[in-house]
């Protein structure tokens, strides 16, 4: 019943393989999919935040801040800058197709979004944390803040490798015209370049 010396040594590299493979799809399902984890995670970081930051995490704390705005007091608004950079960012991913996000919709799209609400919550740290207002920000309104930044700046890189992504397949396409004209059906939504 028992396993000889060679079947055990082969049983341990298969099993090593089949787990390399499965790290190796994760991994690639992770780049693959990263705007849309980075619009998850932009939609609910912040959030989670300000509730942290609330002193009673409740609805009515929550009405307060919206009824009682203030530029320089209320962090309301970083939150939803972030939920709504990532609807936008999201729906130009979600149309553009191949050629398209290799060029300027998708890329360009992010960086306006993400380079405004960059300024926005910049401005509104300066005033927020103590530079303009004389007071001290406590340390989840800071991690608001830096989490903000942070998944703006990530925004812009995913867009970026998403883009050089696209760009590079569709320099793999030009070079092989005959390889590709032969498996058209496989490369429906790029167009046959012709010389």
């Amino acid at each position: 019943m028992g396993f000889s010396k060679e079947e055990k040594s082969r049983r341990i590299l298969r099993g090593f393989k089949t787990v390399f493979f499965l790290v190796t799809m994760v991994i690639s399902f992770l780049v693959f999919s990263a705007p849309v984890f980075l619009v998850i995670a932009d939609t609910i970081l912040p959030s989670a935040l300000l509730s942290a930051s609330l002193s009673p995490p409740s609805l009515q704390a929550l009405y307060s801040h919206f009824t009682n705005y203030d530029f320089r007091n209320s962090l309301i608004d970083i939150p939803l800058i972030s939920v709504i950079r990532s609807a936008i960012i999201i729906c130009v991913y979600s149309f553009c197709d191949g050629p398209k996000l290799s060029r300027g919709p998708y890329l360009g799209t992010t960086m306006i979004c993400c380079v405004s609400s960059l300024v926005f919550v910049s401005v509104k740290a300066s005033y927020a944390l103590g530079w303009s207002s004389g007071r001290e920000g406590s340390a989840m309104e800071t991690a608001l803040f830096i989490c903000s930044l942070a998944l703006a700046i990530a925004h812009i890189i995913v867009a970026y490798r998403t883009s050089c992504r696209e760009r590079r397949k569709l320099l793999v396409y030009k070079i092989d015209i005959e390889a590709i004209s032969a498996c058209k059906n496989w490369f429906p939504r790029y167009p046959k370049i012709v010389k």
